[in-house]
């Protein structure tokens, strides 16, 4: 009798999971919640380091060049993985070229060449707090080009804070009449708007494709029209770069793009949009924090207030809700959120 009454309470027990978890909720909390935190952390971590290997690399390596090598190496890193998949490549006739080529642009050769050049001007912890506006600009943009993303109060205070801490970042240079520096943070902050255009665009047009391809398709077309630039510009054969200018580029290329990019939409795909929004809080703070051990930055008033102002303008622009599994699923763009 003891053993038919256990045995009928672990049923009704397992027809109670059943009933109230999903085979798919199950897998989220044991092994996917985990997993996807342990990738948050690292994917913030490796954007936060792109800005350390993109002054590292630029010491000896023009910004033109420097954007050329990145997006070939990260082409190539990516037509492996769609190759190792079996995905697809679409004919060059299909529609799909010509929003792979606006966003190759908008997405990575005017963001990448402005943060890169605007590196060599400013600190790369600075450089990846302005950045960090993107998702400000993102929501401004918004409001005028799609019907159903409007400013709420909650929105407008959070892109007020967020442009107040962009003032504050460039406090220092207006008192010191650092002109180089102010350029350099303006350079940034309009590759932060570029970054926004495109996050715009790749919600409109790049839904339903697989995000590999649509990482490759950017950086193809990015090449394009980077490496005859390069060839132009800076006619690259006649540089000296240095070995850890080279091993940086790469690491930039293929760890803080390609792999990165995998990782991203990975995380959209298992937690959502919203809790993947969380690396935007975390690589500013990884990228201030190498800034100042491995390249000896100076930590000064203006970036701790200026980041936290622009941290909290994003949690307000965005509506971060961290209760509860995170259910969006609109595709954003990965490079507004590293470099």
């Amino acid at each position: 009798m003891e053993f038919r009454d256990s045995f009928l309470c672990q049923r009704l027990f397992l027809e109670n999971v059943r009933v109230t978890f999903s085979v798919d909720e199950i897998l989220y909390r044991y092994y996917n919640f985990p997993m996807a935190y342990i990738l948050l952390i690292l994917l913030g971590s490796i954007w936060g380091a792109s800005y350390l290997f993109i002054k590292l690399g630029g010491e000896s390596v023009p910004p033109v060049t420097l954007v050329a090598m990145r997006t070939v190496f990260a082409g190539i890193t990516l037509i492996i993985v769609l190759w190792l998949r079996r995905e697809k490549i679409p004919s060059f006739r299909a529609p799909i070229w010509k929003w792979f080529l606006l966003l190759g642009f908008l997405n990575s050769v005017i963001p990448y060449t402005l943060i890169t050049w605007g590196e060599t001007r400013i600190s790369s912890g600075l450089t990846a707090i302005l950045v960090g506006t993107m998702p400000i600009f993102t929501v401004l943009f918004a409001h005028w080009m799609t019907h159903d993303e409007k400013i709420t109060p909650r929105k407008m205070i959070g892109i007020l804070m967020g442009f107040v801490g962009v003032v504050v970042l460039f406090i220092p240079d207006v008192l010191g009449a650092a002109t180089s520096n102010l350029f350099g943070g303006i350079a940034v902050v309009a590759a932060a708007v570029s970054y926004a255009l495109a996050t715009i665009y790749a919600r409109r047009h790049l839904k339903g494709h697989p995000p590999a391809l649509n990482s490759f398709g950017q950086m193809l077309m990015a090449s394009i029209i980077l490496v005859p630039a390069s060839l132009i510009i800076d006619r690259p054969w006649t540089l000296s770069p240095t070995p850890i200018s080279i091993v940086s580029i790469l690491a930039l290329a293929v760890l803080g793009t390609a792999i990165a990019y995998l990782m991203y939409f990975w995380l959209i795909a298992n937690v959502g949009a919203t809790r993947t929004s969380l690396v935007t809080y975390i690589s500013p703070v990884i990228a201030v924090i190498l800034g100042a051990v491995v390249l000896n930055e100076h930590l000064n008033w203006s970036m701790v207030v200026g980041l936290g102002l622009v941290v909290a303008g994003v949690g307000l622009v965005t509506n971060l809700q961290l209760r509860g599994r995170a259910q969006t699923r609109e595709m954003v763009s990965p490079s507004s959120l590293a470099e």
